[in-house]
C-alpha cells in the first residue's frame, strides 16, 4: 500500500514537472508577455466608467460610519460597546475595541478626501470624453 502512494506521488510530480516545463518553453518562445508585463496605459477610461459606483460605495461608508448606535459598523455603536466593556471591567477588551474605534475614525477624514478626489476625477472625465482621449 506504501508503494502505491510512492508511485503516485512520483507520477504527479512527473507531470507537474512536465506541464511546467512545456509551459516555460512557451514563454521563451515568445508567446504571450507574463503577468508582469508593465501596463500600457492609466486606466482612466476604465476608472470613468466604474467612478459612479466607487461614489456611491463611498457614501454607503460614510453613512455606516456616521449612523448612530443601532447601525452595524457605525462609530456610535462602536463607541457604545467600548463604554460598556469599560463599564464590565473588561480591559483587554476595551483595549481592542478602542483600537477599533480609533481606526473607525480614521475611515471617515479618508473616505471624504477620496470622495473629493473622486470628484475631481468625475469633472475630469465629463471634460475628457470618459477618457478615451
Amino acid at each position: 500500500m506504501y508503494a502505491r502512494h510512492q508511485r503516485r506521488a512520483l507520477l504527479v510530480g512527473l507531470a507537474t514537472a512536465a506541464l511546467l516545463a512545456a509551459g516555460t518553453g512557451a514563454a521563451e518562445a515568445g508567446g504571450t508577455p507574463g503577468p508582469t508585463a508593465p501596463p500600457t496605459g492609466d486606466g482612466a477610461q476604465a476608472l470613468c466608467k466604474r467612478a459612479p459606483r466607487i461614489d456611491q460605495r463611498i457614501d454607503r461608508a460614510l453613512q455606516r460610519l456616521n449612523a448612530g448606535a443601532d447601525r452595524r459598523g457605525s462609530i456610535a455603536r462602536m463607541q457604545k460597546r467600548l463604554d460598556n466593556a469599560k463599564a464590565a471591567g473588561h480591559a483587554e477588551v476595551a483595549t481592542y475595541l478602542q483600537d477599533r474605534l480609533t481606526f473607525r475614525k480614521s475611515l471617515v477624514p479618508m473616505l471624504e478626501q477620496r470622495k473629493q478626489d473622486l470628484a475631481d476625477v468625475q469633472t475630469w472625465c465629463r471634460s475628457n470624453g470618459g477618457g478615451a482621449s
